[in-house]
């Protein structure tokens, strides 16, 4: 459903949706039961300013009656962030499509404590396009090649390569050269297929017994000798650079893949084992890297690939 308002400040305007019964008559009743601890005077505010709307633009003052409207959009009152000193770096733009080297720390979308503070919210702002939509998103701890649509007339044609996936990512990633023990040495190149799911404990995901619905292609670029600590034989510490081909898309699969063959991928905080939070650590980012993109482009009908130009600080 599309919202009656625009996008503010790189920003949507928030739905809500107003509850079929309760003791609350007007959706001012409603917006007082739900967030009147916060703000009460800074809701009042609202409705008396026009600023909360209903279908096609209506605006709400304190006596509309909740049956009024089942759906309801305001802005909500975004708190100060601090900037994460990091860049985005513009690789492709057309009349269809946005082509970006996100950075690590970044996160795609507005979320959480991260608003203004997304790859999404800086490029509406940086470049007026505040109809610009992510084709795909990125965790915010991996980098590289993100997508974005510029165009609402067109972006169904693109939206429908990835839900038939018709579009071939691929990854990169540095881990230890050899797996750690307690786990089976590995033939490279290989795929790794099992069954994933969202865990019900914090944000991680997790392999589970059943049919198979993630499956990525691992295979050994090179080793070499990383820093920090020694190998178990007291030698050099080996690492090795990976490329990854995932066939499905997953919450977290590219990093539970690599950590189920015992092979971490280096400064994750989540798996193999789930570090205390801490603070951004922006000197060790995750080693993980969207590498590359390619699909037939829908609008020209030729091949187009795009190709991260950022580099893995440990591949080396």
């Amino acid at each position: 459903m599309q919202s009656p308002l625009p996008v503010r400040d790189g920003v949507n305007a928030t739905r809500l949706r107003l509850p079929d019964e309760g003791p609350w008559e007007t959706a001012l009743d409603y917006m007082m039961h739900r967030w009147g601890h916060i703000d009460p005077q800074g809701i009042e505010d609202r409705f008396d300013a026009g600023e909360i709307v209903g279908e096609a633009g209506i605006a709400l003052d304190r006596s509309t009656p909740m049956q009024d409207h089942t759906f309801i959009w305001y802005y909500r009152t975004l708190p100060p962030e601090t900037r994460i000193p990091v860049e985005l770096d513009i690789l492709h733009q057309d009349d269809h499509l946005l082509v970006v080297d996100k950075p690590h720390f970044l996160p795609t979308t507005p979320g959480g404590t991260y608003i203004q503070e997304s790859a999404l919210v800086r490029l509406r702002n940086q470049l007026g396009l505040p109809d610009l939509i992510p084709m795909h998103r990125l965790d915010r701890m991996t980098a590289g090649i993100l997508l974005l649509s510029t165009n609402p007339e067109t972006r169904g044609k693109y939206q429908v390569l990835f839900e038939k996936r018709q579009v071939q990512k691929e990854y990169e990633c540095v881990s230890a050269a050899e797996p750690a023990p307690g786990h089976p040495a590995v033939d490279f190149p290989l795929v790794v297929r099992n069954r994933m799911t969202k865990s019900r404990s914090y944000l991680l995901a997790e392999v589970v017994d059943g049919e198979p619905n993630a499956e990525t292609r691992i295979e050994r670029l090179h080793t070499f000798d990383g820093s920090g600590a020694p190998g178990v034989d007291g030698g050099p510490h080996r690492r090795a650079l990976y490329r990854l081909e995932p066939h499905s898309g997953k919450t977290h699969q590219l990093r539970v893949h690599m950590a189920s063959l015992g092979l971490g991928i280096v400064n994750d905080a989540f798996y193999p084992e789930l570090l205390d939070k801490a603070p951004d650590n922006y000197a060790k980012p995750l080693q993980l890297l969207a590498r590359g993109i390619r699909f037939m482009d829908p609008i020209s009908g030729s091949p187009v690939e795009y190709r991260s130009r950022l580099e893995l600080s440990e591949a080396r």
